[in-house]
Order: structure tokens, then C-alpha cells, then sequence
């Protein structure tokens, strides 16, 4: 929010200006609809606009000057927002592609299994050969 300081301003019209300009920069115009240009600073200020262009042109500018920072701060704002909307919806695509190959994993796995299966019955071996078995104790001769 950009403040301007009334400071040593002794003019009332100038002082009803930098007021206004205030209001308008805080976002709680009183008189006008709250945009950020000449006019609707004028209406605010409750005075006509030739005030601001051809007395006050100082008064101008500034508010010109400040309305255009803080323009640039909205536009900069709004676009991180839809940079980060942006963002989110793309984690959410990510999402549910992880969740789509998670499933073919498990599908394949599963396929896999039982391919490994078949093969071993169809090759003749049984599913206990791969056990280890215990050998008989070789009896040993004393003579």
C-alpha cells in the first residue's frame, strides 16, 4: 500500500488532494469508485479535474507515478497467482498419471507372476525343486 505524506502542506486543496490520494491508494474511497487514475483521484478529492491538471500538476504526476507502482504490483501479484494455479494443476495431472502407472505396474506384475508360473509347469519342474534339501550324513569308517 503506498502512502503519500501530507507533511508540511499548509494549501487545504492540496492537503483534500494528498488526502484523497491516500484513500484511494488504501482502497477505501469514500467518493469515487476506487480506480487508480485522474478522474476518480478529482472525485475524490471533490474537486474538478482541471484542479489537478492545471494547478496542481505536481499532485499529477505523483499520483500517477504511484498508481503505475502499484498497478505493477498487482500485475506482478496476479501473475504469480496464476503461475501458482498453474502449478497445482499440473501436480494434479502428475498425480494421477503416477496413480495410472502404479496400476499398469501392478498389472505387469501380476502378469509376470503368473507367465513365470506356467513356465515352470510347463517345463516339468515343480514348484518344491528350487528347496533346499537336507542330504543324508555320510557314515564314516573306523577302522
Amino acid at each position: 500500500m503506498t502512502r503519500v505524506p501530507i507533511g508540511n502542506e499548509t494549501d487545504p486543496v492540496r492537503r483534500t488532494i494528498i488526502a484523497a490520494m491516500n484513500r484511494l491508494f488504501a482502497g477505501t474511497p469514500q467518493r469515487s469508485n476506487g480506480r487508480l487514475n485522474v478522474t476518480q483521484l478529482a472525485i475524490e478529492a471533490g474537486l474538478k479535474r482541471w484542479h489537478l491538471t492545471h494547478q496542481h500538476p505536481d499532485l499529477k504526476d505523483l499520483f500517477q507515478e504511484h498508481a503505475a507502482k502499484d498497478e505493477a504490483k498487482r500485475a506482478a501479484h496476479v501473475q504469480s497467482t496464476d503461475a501458482f494455479e498453474e502449478l497445482k494443476t499440473k501436480y494434479t495431472e502428475l498425480q494421477a498419471h503416477c496413480r495410472f502407472l502404479e496400476a499398469r505396474l501392478q498389472t505387469v506384475a501380476t502378469a509376470a507372476n503368473l507367465l513365470a508360473l506356467e513356465n515352470a509347469a510347463l517345463s516339468g519342474q515343480a514348484l518344491d525343486e528350487g528347496k533346499v534339501r537336507v542330504l543324508p550324513r555320510r557314515r564314516t569308517h573306523m577302522p
